[in-house]
């Protein structure tokens, strides 16, 4: 990166992350608390503001300092299936459904083959949890709770507890979870 580069990406990013936003100049400006006519320069590529201006548009954008003057990311990126992360946990493939993480969330596919059972793993207090099943028939066990899915249903359960999932079906089930993670006590 040099001198050249870094206005325009500044630039490019601001407006990118704007417009993803469905935010005007002018309201985005507000939010950051800096002139319209600032906001617009910093689009334009052609400002050299300051770090008190960089640091209130950051966080306006809900970003950090680099990703403001970094190369822009391109709007779209295919990731093939075999590149995500996947682990096994028994007879059970959990595999991640983002490449990117997302703060307080986790969006995992779950393969059961049959008669598979997992043990879930309880996450801090607060932290909810959505099971769906997509094909196949889950049980989730959860505070003394048994919970019977077919395809469609979902549970929406306390992932602070203890829990499992087991396929009490004769095929292979699969099933997805989305964690909406509490922030640690602090």
């Amino acid at each position: 990166m040099d001198d050249e580069t870094v206005p325009v990406y500044l630039g490019n990013n601001v407006r990118q992350l704007r417009e993803a936003r469905g935010l005007t100049q002018q309201q985005i400006a507000k939010v950051a608390g800096v002139p319209r006519p600032t906001w617009a320069n910093l689009e334009s590529g052609a400002a050299n503001p300051t770090l008190s201006v960089l640091i209130k548009v950051a966080a306006a954008l809900q970003v950090s300092l680099e990703e403001l003057i970094s190369p822009p990311r391109t709007t779209s990126k295919f990731y093939a299936a075999a590149s995500l992360p996947t682990r096994q946990r028994g007879k059970v493939r959990v595999r991640r459904l983002l490449p990117e993480p997302i703060v307080g969330l986790e969006i995992e596919r779950m393969e059961l083959p049959a008669g598979a059972s997992m043990s879930g793993i309880p996450h801090t207090p607060g932290t909810r949890e959505y099971l769906t099943c997509e094909r196949g028939e889950i049980e989730l066990s959860e505070s003394g709770r048994v919970w019977k899915l077919g395809p469609g249903d979902v549970v929406v359960f306390r992932g602070d507890q203890p829990h499992g999932y087991r396929n009490s079906g004769g095929a292979a089930a699969i099933a997805y979870s989305v964690i909406t993670l509490a922030p640690p006590a602090g």
